[in-house]
This record gives C-alpha cells, structure tokens and sequence, in this order.
C-alpha cells in the first residue's frame, strides 16, 4: 500500500505549500534493499560526545567505532560543516541531572548540520529499582532517568528522516561488549529506519558475527504467518542475513506462500497453528529438511476489531486463539530444554506484539489484549531461555502499511499515518529488519523486551 501523500510532498510545489501551510512533511527514509548488504554504515561522518564522566567510555566507542571504517570525531571544531550521519552520545557516567547539560548543549550545534536519516544514539545506565541497590542516591536515580525523557523528546525533534534512540547498558555491561556494538550498529544503520524515541536495555552476552552482514549464517528460522505482509517480509530478511527459512501459512494461503519460499529458498510448510500438533509438525519438518531449529518467529495474527459493545464470541474468542492461545502452545514445545539450538546457535523466540497492547486502541479490545499477552509470555520466557543460551523478545509494530492496514478507511487510516514523529506508516521490511536483529547472535544480551517498530508513534510514550 502506497503513501500517495508522502509521495505528493517529496519535492516541488506541493513541498512548498505543505510547509506554507505547517501540514505534514514526511520524506522516505533510508532503508536498506531486502536484497542487498547494507552500505554505507551511516549516510556521513560520526560525532561521539559524552559528559566529563563518560570521557573513557567515549574513548573506547569511538575507537570501536573505527574499526567499522567511519569517519569518527571526538569533537565539534570551529568551523567544521560537515553534515553528520549520526551522534553517539556517551552518558554512562552520570551520577547527577546537572551533568547532562554540557553534552546536551555540544549536541545543539551539530542538530542544524544532520545529514538526512542520520542518528542520534545515546548510551547509558538504567535507574535504579525501588528498593534496589543504588535506590538510595536519589541524584543517581534522577539523572539516569532524565536521559529518558531527554532522548525521547529529542527524538520528536529530529527532522529529514533522522531518528533518536538509546541503549541501556546494565551495570555489569561495558561499552565494548558485543551486546552493545551490536545494538549500537543496528541503531546506526537503515536497518532501524522506523525505530524511533526508544530505549533499549542491554544485557551482558551475545557475540559478533564473523560477517557483519550475513549474522545468521547457518540458523534455521521458522516464520508462521510467511505468505505475505510482515511474515513474508521477515522471511526475506532473514534469508538475506544468512538463515535457512522455513514458512508457515493456512493452507489458503499455499500459493503465495510457496512463492515467498522459492524466492527465499527456503521450505514451505502449510497448517493451521491452532491446531494442536502444530509445533511438533514444525519441529519435524525443520528437524528432516535442515537436521536443527534455532529461531522461532510468531508472526501469524488476524484483526477482528469492533467496539466490545458490539462484540460478538466468535470475533474475540477466535482473535485469541490465533494470535496468543496458539503461541503459548506452540512454545510448551520451543521452550523445552533441548529443543531449539543446534551447531552453535542460540535458541531465540521472537512474537510479534502492538502497539495496541502496550497503550490500547479503540475497537481492539480483543486485540490489545492479545498482544499484550505476548508481551506477557515475552517475559515470562526471558530466565527459562536464558538458562538455554537463548532469548525471548517482542516487537511491537506500530502502523505498518500492509493489506491488513489497507482495510482501515481512509480518514482514521491516514490520521495513524501521521501520528508518529516520521509522520509516516512503516513498512513490512522495517519490522523484519527488528526481528531479524534480535534473531542474530549480537543481539545475545537483549532478553525480554520489547521493541517498538512504530516511527515514535504518539500513543504509549
């Protein structure tokens, strides 16, 4: 489905009005093709900033950074105009609110001189827990959580398709740890072009891959709902990183699905996933085509919106036992001990959630709930996976413009376009992107949590 708007705006007269008039301006973002490595890392040079304390964790990023071939700068020169493809910002260090100004401030000037779809990553610490250890310094406390609302305001001023986000490094992490240079990459590349004003916690583990650009070499993926829109999406990306692909589908939707699997390569199975048996015929069929399963994507959801008013049985009692009911069946299997992982892979379970069940949506009442399930179970997998070597995580799309979306009607369908700060809708590869991030193994010390794919989606922040 098309933006006919965004389109319209992209250039000329209609751009000139669009600003005359303070309407919407959204412009494309940078996006890698599904098909092809993604080149260059940022779209210019790399500015790493940091307060006083973080001076030696800003150090060390930066010459990490090197090593992936940037132009790397410790500081804004008088006089330097060079149009920055993104700001690492170190913060790691702060142990009062006051702290955060100097390097707030040193980021101003380089703001007015963003290459378009350029980044801004902040690294820091998490605030204490109540009754944590570290609860009692009530300066700590405030200081790390004003990066929160630092980074997240931020990211609604951002313009031309650049975005602001974080990573949150646990008290153990340091700056160095493949956990955090693979969150960061991620952060930086055109692979997190619909991430925007998030905050992602960073565990220790994880490693990087041998090649940057094929990290899932040699896993083998399943992909229930894979005959089109994000399932299918998915599947292409993470046959471009590298995974042995196998799609599941409803019988109905055997021919696209067949489609999608010879063009990945990949093995198409087709079953309903409520049925009971639906994980060991998955099981199964990955075990006799690839001899192992490593990552389980739950992708495959319907939509049966209606004010609860008016909500019949079938409609809500049918929603949840597609979109959660089946999941949590399916993964007393993927859970198991044993079960997933094989030739050095880690296990790894991904579910797509919404942003429905984190803040809620008009008509979806059976909907929310759902996915807010998923985010649930999330959790709940996180210790029994990690005990594995694996990890459970969600990703929460916001609106994303697939044939489920193009149902919508066209005044509420365009207004959930421009309620994000990319005044945009998403588009299926941008999920698959998330989803294929946390699937590989640099993304080892991201456990339980949930990732927003939404472009800052004015709902739930």
């Amino acid at each position: 489905m098309s933006d006919t708007y965004l389109q319209l705006v992209s250039g000329g007269v209609p751009a000139t009005i669009a600003k005359k008039l303070g309407l919407p301006r959204p412009v494309r973002l940078r996006r890698t093709d599904p098909a092809a490595v993604d080149r260059p890392l940022t779209p210019g040079p790399v500015l790493v900033l940091s307060d006083e304390a973080s001076t030696a964790d800003a150090d060390a990023v930066a010459e990490g950074l090197l090593g992936w071939d940037l132009d790397v700068h410790r500081a804004l020169r008088l006089g330097d105009h060079a149009r920055w493809g993104a700001v690492v910002v170190v913060l790691t260090g702060l142990t009062h609110p006051a702290q955060l100004a100097a390097p707030a401030l040193a980021l101003t000037p380089a703001l007015k001189q963003m290459a378009a779809g350029a980044r801004v990553v902040t690294l820091s610490r998490p605030a204490p827990p109540a009754g944590g250890a570290g609860a009692s310094d009530p300066a700590v406390a405030a200081a790390r959580q004003g990066v929160d609302g630092f980074l997240r305001s931020l990211a609604k001023e951002m313009r031309a398709g650049a975005t602001a986000n974080g990573l949150v490094l646990a008290e153990d992490v340091e700056v160095g740890a493949p956990s955090v240079r693979g969150g960061l990459r991620f952060l930086l590349s055109a692979r997190s072009a619909f991430v925007d004003g998030q905050l992602l916690p960073v565990g220790a583990g994880g490693a990087e891959p041998a090649d940057w650009a094929r990290p899932l070499d040699g896993v083998v993926a399943v992909v229930t709902g894979a005959a089109r829109g994000i399932g299918a999406a998915t599947a292409r990306v993470l046959a471009r990183d590298g995974a042995h692909v196998l799609g599941v589908d409803v019988p109905a939707a055997g021919e696209s699905l067949a489609a999608v699997m010879n063009e990945v390569r990949g093995t198409a199975l087709q079953l309903d996933i409520t049925a009971p048996d639906a994980a060991a015929r998955i099981l199964a069929a990955a075990r006799e085509r690839y001899g192992h399963l490593d990552v389980v994507v739950h992708n495959a959801g319907i939509l049966r919106d209606k004010l609860l008013a008016n909500m019949t049985a079938d409609r809500f009692e049918g929603l949840l036992a597609v979109n959660i009911t089946a999941p949590l069946r399916m993964n007393e299997t993927f859970a198991a001990p044993g079960t997933l992982g094989g030739q050095g892979a880690a296990p790894r379970i991904i579910s797509l959630a919404s942003t429905s069940g984190i803040a809620g949506n008009r008509g979806q009442t059976n909907y929310g709930a759902a996915k807010a399930g998923i985010i649930g179970m999330t959790r709940a997998l996180a210790a029994p996976l990690a005990a594995a070597g694996g990890t459970a995580n969600a990703v929460a799309p916001g609106f994303i413009e697939t044939d489920m979306t193009a149902s919508i009607p066209p005044v509420p369908r365009e207004i959930s376009r421009r309620g994000s700060s990319l005044q945009q809708g998403g588009q299926p590869v941008d999920v698959a992107e998330a989803i294929a991030f946390l699937a590989s193994p640099q993304a080892g010390g991201i456990n339980g949590q949930v990732l927003r794919v939404c472009g800052q989606l004015m709902v739930g922040q």
